[in-house]
């Protein structure tokens, strides 16, 4: 099997492909209420164009593809698109993360299509804090979507919870206890600074481990090897669950020296780390004519050039310019 590996010796196997920068959300840890500036049209990689890099990134070692954006389901055609990616041969695992919002009628068409796991984003149980955080979204139609992704045979479904002091933190244990009840398999993720509009404070923080000792308070916690499937969380379980537990701690014990990841924006830029804004732009060269060898050459520079580490966790250090949405969740 062809490998990807970059400078650090780390095994380079997973592509996260944002679609669109659109949402149709507006959560204050993402993006200001009034939302952002969005890529305009033209500057959006085609599908023909993200299938194309697609291909020769799966040629080159790539094994794993996450479709995000944004909010993937608002762009029209994205089951065609799913349906075109599980044809490449070379893909062993196809997912989605999405808002949930407009999954319910959009499940098992997508399922049908080839997708193969869905992870959600939930960041309250409570009607009106999703409300309030999400900034007028409709948990009612989280449920709806949850159900028709099980009904589709989606199994386990992740649920993504970005936990923030003061907001949500008093949920934790609520979340927990869903994986008691469902197997469902909760993840934890500690509020990141990535962007200029996400208003990330020091004083919101909640890490990995304080959230885990909440957890701990409703029964014991058993920690689990870790598998494929679970990307860089820490898995766990409460005994006698169904479910599991992930604890994603990009901060306070950060997992870059196994990071495996790559990210291709929208607009068609590669980024190798989440909170750097170096970026390579394989629009352009698409769109030159560029050849299927010379790109995939130039995603081979871009492998060998991702940083050893990330330095959000220093005293002093810049924000990432680029939000989440217009990066890929």
């Amino acid at each position: 099997m062809i490998q990807l590996i970059d400078s650090y010796n780390r095994h380079i196997n997973y592509l996260r492909i944002s679609i669109t920068d659109r949402c149709n959300l507006r959560c204050i840890y993402c993006m200001p209420k009034e939302g952002i500036s969005l890529i305009g049209h033209d500057d959006i990689l085609s599908y023909e164009e993200l299938l194309r890099i697609a291909c020769i990134a799966v040629k080159k070692g790539i094994t794993k593809i996450r479709i995000t954006g944004g909010e993937p389901l608002a762009r029209k055609g994205v089951v065609q698109f799913v349906s075109a990616l599980s044809g490449i041969q070379g893909i062993q695992d196809l997912s989605m993360t999405t808002n949930g919002i407009l999954l319910s009628p959009a499940a098992q068409p997508l399922r049908s299509a080839g997708l193969k796991r869905l992870n959600i984003s939930l960041d309250s149980l409570n009607p009106d804090k999703y409300t309030m955080i999400t900034r007028g979204g409709d948990i009612n139609q989280i449920i709806a979507g949850m159900k028709s992704a099980q009904e589709a045979g989606f199994s386990p479904i992740k649920i993504n919870v970005v936990v923030i002091r003061g907001i949500n933190d008093d949920e934790i244990t609520s979340f927990a206890k869903l994986s008691m009840e469902k197997n469902l398999q909760v993840r934890f993720i500690e509020y990141m600074p990535v962007g200029m509009e996400n208003g990330w404070e020091k004083e919101r923080f909640v890490s990995a481990d304080e959230i885990r000792q909440s957890i701990k308070t409703i029964g014991p916690l058993l920690e689990l090897p870790s598998d494929n499937g679970s990307g860089p969380a820490q898995m766990y379980t409460i005994e006698g669950a169904q479910g599991r537990l992930g604890f994603i701690s990009a901060l306070s014990d950060h997992f870059c020296a196994t990071c495996n990841r790559l990210r291709l924006t929208p607009d068609g830029k590669l980024r190798t780390c989440l909170f750097s804004d170096a970026e390579v732009d394989l629009k352009t060269k698409v769109r030159q004519g560029c050849s299927d060898d010379a790109l995939a050459d130039i995603i081979n520079e871009a492998i060998l050039s991702k940083p050893q580490k990330h330095h959000a966790t220093e005293q002093v250090f810049k924000k990432c310019i680029r939000g989440m949405s217009a990066i890929g969740g």
